[in-house]
């Protein structure tokens, strides 16, 4: 840019302000395009596919430019957040009329990915949140913040693991994070992600800017009195939102704090193998969502899916669901409601917009149907006297006088914006109604006006006219102009004729010329009224809302249990994990035959299933319906299964197929592997873990000893464990670990082809059926018979290297471990066994057999 002194006054003000947002692209009004100018503009013409020209000089150089008209912005702001840019609406705030030079204009809004709450621009079916984060050593503080509900969550996390895996159960669409944070390569790049300066994120100005917020004294009413980290990042997140929207957020009314001691903790593996709500591709279709969302509200499915997304370990919060789904299941509650939520509404959304005045005509029009619906509700609600529906009905509450309002004010069917009038009803504002008639009955009036005028002064070629330069006139011949009564006073002269204005016509003219501007400023100065008048009912409006969205998922859940066949889960103290005939909700939901059900039985003497059988045989199948089984049941869903008996689980883990991690310089097997260490090191006896095909991303013997190893570990913390694998090996770990047992799912071959039968049996698979699942993937037959030849000659040099070495009573795990260290063989180079006695070597020998 050339010096500032050398630019013209319109581009002295552009660059006045572009220079505060020198990082983000400025939209900046001119009439009724908003422009955009030099890098921004070769920026938004590759983006956006619009064209890119010049508008004259400034500076001596040429000024490259980019224009969209105002009325179709939308669009093009929803394909740039889209992408991840930062957006500034510059609006014109002066009068053109009085302004000297340039017309006054003002940044009025900043968009960024992580703050819309424009409806264009919003996905209507999944949240959209921004967040902030700050770290010290082994401490974290998260903040999130969705701006198009209001909803503010804090948390600390102890751990870089648990953060990550946090940052995946939210998804931020933009993450606020501190100049100087070292891990940077973590966070990923499919997020918007902002550096901010360090002092943004101090505590204590974090603490008054919360205070000053909800207007109180400290933060303990929130749970928040003992965190640090999570302040500081709540305060900058909080500030980032008010600098972006240019307005006060009266939405934002509490802070709430999350514990992962409430929550079943998912990490990022573990969602996106169970396929929750997006399936490996990314998209939306055979995801656990698809099946069960039959919401009648879109603010239902995004608790829906935030449910989905966090478990919970309250068993009494788990048990209130389970009622309130077998309450609408009695006497088919639920399908009087549904068709009552319909026409509810997004308010959840339109309540945000109302908080930031910049909620449009049809989001009233909508609110105001929303309250209208909600007597019929309350009547449907009232047979619900105690448990969690009461406590529902009673937030969800009636509005008649705001009802009222707004019937009163919005029009049937208002025009998308209150820019041109023609929002609010005949009958609302006298004055506005006046203004309005004056304005549509002008023709009307001056029609009266020439009869009334010709009965009185009795000339017959008398007219009353308008025009643009002279306003309203009456006009005679000139012949008859000497007639014209005392009360005419004479404004113009013509060629054959002259025209006059009365009193009475002077007034009419000062009254219509201005009427529709005046009725245009009176309508949006009362919308604005209307606005503010919603906004002292925000609490309880939005307290309404929440209760609505939660009763719409309540609804849709029991609806689904009936059309699902989904059965109550039943929480014990005891440690179990019990499932009669449980089934994968998705798979079956795609399948054109019947689907095979089957059990799970694991308690304190059953801890482990060692699961093998062919390929395609249904080994993941069973895996995943057996984690999505625990998972619905501590959401507060009834399941697919017979029936179901579980203890509370801390955790579900899953180590289920891998992909190479270029982008961070890892290995399909690396992946394997640090999926694996996470789950050894975090593992619990309460955690569920569901481990497939272990070590199979190297060499046999390397494989098979990570994956038999692995297996013991697990055993060892009594996890809750399913382990799929194709080492038969490993078939043998129940005769050295009580607590493990084998399974297999069946198969048989006819005719050399294989038939699945997904049927879970006792015991280990007889064999792995490889060869017939390749010709079932239609590998060549020539290929299939030369490793037909192969296999037998390997399996008879196996059998005659097995006759002529002895056997390890336990199969290859001496090999395998000979050369590890153990204690065992330290404790036996330093054992003396002159001095023991006989039942000291016996004692000690049982206490070995047992390390062992």
């Amino acid at each position: 840019m050339s010096k500032a002194a050398e630019h013209t006054p319109m581009m002295k003000q552009y660059w006045a302000l572009k220079n505060q947002h020198p990082e983000q692209i400025m939209f900046y009004r001119m009439g009724d395009f908003y422009e955009l100018f030099y890098d921004d503009a070769k920026k938004a013409a590759r983006l956006l596919d619009i064209t890119l020209t010049s508008r004259g000089q400034s500076a001596g150089q040429a000024v490259p430019m980019a224009g969209i008209p105002y009325h179709a912005v939308e669009g093009y702001l929803a394909k740039l957040v889209k992408l991840g840019e930062s957006v500034v609406i510059c609006e014109q705030v002066g009068d053109p009329a009085t302004s000297k030079g340039p017309v006054e204009r003002q940044v009025v809004r900043i968009l960024t990915p992580g703050t819309i709450s424009d409806e264009a621009l919003l996905d209507e079916h999944q949240d959209s949140l921004i967040a902030a984060l700050v770290g010290e050593e082994e401490l974290f503080g998260l903040a999130i913040l969705d701006i198009s509900s209001g909803r503010f969550q804090v948390q600390e996390l102890h751990d870089l693991q648990s953060l990550l895996a946090e940052l995946e159960r939210f998804n931020p669409a933009e993450l606020l994070i501190p100049e100087d944070w070292p891990h940077q390569t973590l966070l990923g790049k499919q997020r918007t992600t902002q550096q901010r300066p360090i002092w943004e994120f101090a505590q204590d100005s974090g603490h008054k800017s919360l205070c000053q917020q909800f207007s109180t004294q400290d933060l303990r009413g929130f749970g928040c009195e003992n965190l640090t980290l999570a302040i500081g990042a709540a305060g900058c997140l909080l500030n980032y939102a008010k600098d972006t929207q240019r307005t006060a957020l009266p939405h934002i009314r509490t802070l709430e704090h999350e514990q992962l001691s409430d929550t079943v903790i998912l990490d990022a593996a573990t969602r996106r193998n169970l396929e929750l709500d997006k399936n490996l591709t990314g998209g939306r279709d055979n995801t656990l969502l698809s099946v069960l969302d039959h919401c009648q509200t879109t603010m239902g499915t995004r608790l829906l899916t935030r449910w989905l997304h966090r478990p919970l370990r309250r068993q009494a919060t788990i048990e209130q669901r389970h009622d309130a789904i077998a309450h609408l299941l009695t006497n088919y509650q639920f399908e009087k409601i549904q068709p009552q939520l319909k026409h509810i509404g997004d308010i959840e959304r339109i309540l945000a917009r109302v908080a930031l005045r910049s909620a449009r005509p049809r989001d009233l029009a909508r609110l105001r149907d929303a309250l209208n619906a909600l007597p019929a509700l309350q009547d449907s609600l009232s047979e619900f006297t105690e448990g969690r529906l009461a406590v529902l009905a009673d937030d969800i509450s009636q509005y008649p006088e705001l009802s009222a309002t707004l019937q009163s004010a919005i029009v049937d069917n208002p025009p998308v914006v209150i820019r041109d009038g023609g929002v609010l009803k005949r009958g609302y504002h006298a004055e506005l109604d006046e203004l309005l008639s004056l304005n549509e009955n002008a023709a009307q009036f001056l029609l009266d006006m020439e009869i009334r005028e010709k009965e009185r002064t009795g000339l017959a070629n008398l007219k009353v006219g308008y025009n643009r330069v002279h306003g309203y006139y009456i006009e005679l011949p000139s012949r008859q102009a000497e007639q014209a009564p005392i009360d005419y006073i004479r404004r113009q002269t013509l060629k054959g004729a002259e025209r006059f204005i009365t009193a009475e016509l002077k007034e009419f003219e000062d009254k219509a010329l201005s009427a529709k501007s005046r009725a245009l400023t009176l309508e949006k100065q009362l919308y604005d009224e209307l606005i503010e008048v919603l906004i002292t009912q925000l609490g309880p409006l939005q307290l309404s809302a929440s209760a609505l969205a939660e009763l719409d998922v309540l609804c849709n859940l029991a609806e689904r249990a009936l059309s699902l066949d989904l059965q109550r889960p039943q929480f014990s103290a005891q440690a179990q994990l019990n499932i009669q005939q449980g089934r994968h909700l998705v798979v079956e939901h795609v399948l054109t035959t019947p689907f095979v059900a089957n059990d799970v039985a694991l308690d304190n003497d059953t801890r482990m299933l060692i699961i093998t059988g062919p390929n395609m045989g249904g080994k993941s199948t069973y895996m995943r319906q057996t984690a999505l089984i625990v998972l619905l049941a501590h959401v507060g869903s009834f399941v697919p299964a017979g029936q179901c008996q579980l203890s509370l689980v801390d955790r579900i883990f899953t180590r289920i197929g891998s992909s190479d991690d270029l982008a961070g310089g890892r290995s399909t097997f690396m992946v394997e592997m640090s999926e694996t260490a996470n789950i050894l090191h975090n593992a619990s006896q309460h955690s569920l873990v569901l481990m497939d095909e272990v070590g199979r991303g190297t060499s046999t013997f390397d494989g098979l000893s990570l994956a038999w190893a692995a297996a013991e570990q697990l055993a060892q913390l009594r996890a809750w464990t399913l382990f799929a694998t194709h080492y038969f090996e490993l078939t043998s770990l129940p005769e050295q670990l009580h607590t493990v047992a084998n399974v297999h799912l069946s198969a048989t071959e006819h005719r050399e082809r294989i038939v699945f039968l997904h049927q879970v049996q006792p015991g280990p698979a007889n064999q792995s059926y490889g060869l017939a699942v390749a010709q079932l993937a239609g590998v060549p037959d020539t290929v299939i018979v030369r490793a037909r030849e192969l296999l037998a000659q390997l399996e008879q040099q196996s059998w005659q290297n097995q006759a002529q070495q002895p056997q390890p009573s336990i199969p290859l795990q001496s090999d395998l471990f000979a050369s590890a260290a153990h204690p065992l063989l330290d404790a036996l180079r330093e054992l003396k066994p002159d001095e023991l006695t006989a039942k000291q070597a016996l004692d000690l020998l049982y206490q070995w057999k047992e390390k062992v």
